[in-house]
């Protein structure tokens, strides 16, 4: 051996092994070291129920045919972000719901599924949000789901039941968020409550500007406490949104996220908001492609809104990623696989508002032709016959956002067959899930991770 080869290099390994992580990573040709710094503001993006079948197939949709990219991967392409896997787990099980999800980041530990940032034996975990309203921060949740779901919930309060939304509602008065977006009437409107109580006169009294339609925005005062309402229930799905003129004059989640952006980015300490494309979980609990993958493009454009003003701004960290995988849906092997796949651009609305078209009075005939006006699919007589089988009572289907019973399952199967995509459940999944944060404190991310961790780098990144 040439002794003088063997010290060179060992002085060169020592010298690489005396450099910290971020310093090596920052050696790899063509990545750009992070910001170091301290966030004034954060942006936290939840893709509610991503598995990563679900990014990959919005990318190829995106590529495919839109002819363009995904915002959230060409970040990875331009290597502007930290990356990470991170386990998703609760206290309760390997497979997270929604609300424990949220507390894992909201609370910084891990809850029992069903629960809001609440210990075994009913200790309360401060959620962030408060953490930061104390400090002096604006703060902020918009959703395409209800404004009082799980997701919003975990980062600003406590609730033993996650189901308890008409509260969480009047917690939320009581925090004084300063801007709040999505769907859920029901919970405000004391035509619809069951203590018949007025939330909207609560939240006028606490000198909020109240918006119930995307026309109404235009109206917003600059600064002041927002809340926007836009639906009974959840937002609309977006490929529905497009076709229906019933459902225009619904905000986009890139619109709710820019108006947020906007009411809190001039606030001298500094704001932080979370973004939560909610209603791409609920498609992939009913195997829905395309509402699937349609709700993930819209989250990808919310994604564009806050990248545009973080790198703009230059004082903000941006964590993009989702709570759990959800039915783990992919694309399948065979020689049409591609022109399969490209075929769901046909496809004009959502499967839950092809299926709750049909009723028990449908002929074959009117089934295989409402198919293919929404779907662009020719059944054959037996499909049919076993989808109006659901509509007789002879067979039933269950669900998680599935009340009507509609046969979400047998459709998918049958789509599948043209559409070569598949899934694996109706349910979460206990996958790693991505992980993408940019600007002052996407330095902290490291490569993999637990839910939990992200709670903690917030509160160094910001310094609080």
């Amino acid at each position: 051996m040439d002794r003088r080869k063997f010290l060179k290099g060992s002085v060169l390994l020592s010298g690489l092994l005396s450099l910290s992580p971020l310093e090596l990573w920052s050696l790899q040709k063509g990545i750009e070291q992070p910001k170091i710094g301290k966030a004034k503001n954060i942006i936290f993006m939840v893709s509610d129920g991503m598995s990563l079948g679900t990014l990959s197939m919005a990318d190829l949709y995106s590529r495919n045919i839109l002819g363009k990219g995904s915002h959230w991967l060409n970040l990875y392409h331009e290597k502007k972000v930290s990356r990470a896997l991170m386990d998703t787990a609760s206290a309760s099980s390997i497979v997270t719901d929604s609300a424990a999800a949220s507390s894992a980041f909201g609370g910084g530990i891990r809850v029992k599924n069903g629960v809001l940032n609440m210990g075994a034996n009913g200790e309360k975990h401060i959620p962030i949000w408060q953490k930061f309203k104390k400090a002096g921060k604006k703060i902020g949740c918009v959703t395409t789901v209800t404004a009082t779901h799980a997701t919003p919930a975990g980062f600003c309060v406590n609730s033993a039941k996650r189901n308890a939304e008409p509260q969480i509602a009047e917690m939320y008065a009581d925090l004084g968020i300063d801007v709040l977006m999505g769907g859920g009437d029901e919970f405000f409107s004391s035509d619809k409550r069951e203590d018949k109580k007025d939330l909207y006169s609560v939240y006028r009294e606490k000198k909020y500007q109240i918006f119930k339609n995307r026309t109404d925005l235009n109206s917003i005062k600059k600064g002041e406490k927002v809340l926007g309402i836009f639906s009974t229930g959840a937002l609309p799905y977006t490929i529905d949104k497009n076709h229906l003129s019933e459902f225009k004059d619904t905000p986009t989640l890139a619109e709710m996220a820019s108006v947020a952006i906007d009411q809190m980015k001039e606030h001298p300490e500094g704001f932080v908001l979370q973004i939560e494309g909610g209603k791409v979980d609920w498609a992939a609990h009913a195997n829905d492609v395309a509402a699937l993958i349609h709700d993930q493009l819209a989250f990808d454009e919310a994604v564009k809104t806050v990248m545009d003003f973080a790198e703009k701004d230059g004082n903000t960290l941006v964590i993009i990623t989702t709570d759990h995988g959800n039915a783990n849906p992919g694309t399948i092997y065979g020689s049409d696989a591609t022109a399969h796949f490209n075929s769901i651009s046909a496809y004009q609305y959502t499967n839950e508002y092809i299926l709750n078209k049909i009723h028990k009075d449908f002929s074959i005939k009117d089934i295989k032709d409402w198919i293919y006006e929404g779907n662009k699919l020719i059944l054959n007589d037996d499909e049919a016959k076993h989808l109006l089988s659901f509509y007789n009572g002879l067979e039933k289907e269950e669900g998680l956002y599935n009340y009507k019973k509609l046969p979400f399952k047998l459709y998918s199967e049958i789509q599948k067959s043209r559409n070569s995509v598949g899934w694996i459940s109706m349910d979460h999944s206990g996958d790693y899930v991505e992980v993408a944060a940019y600007g002052p404190g996407s330095e902290l991310l490291q490569p993999f991770i637990k839910n939990t961790d992200l709670h903690y780098l917030m509160l160094k990144a910001s310094s609080i």
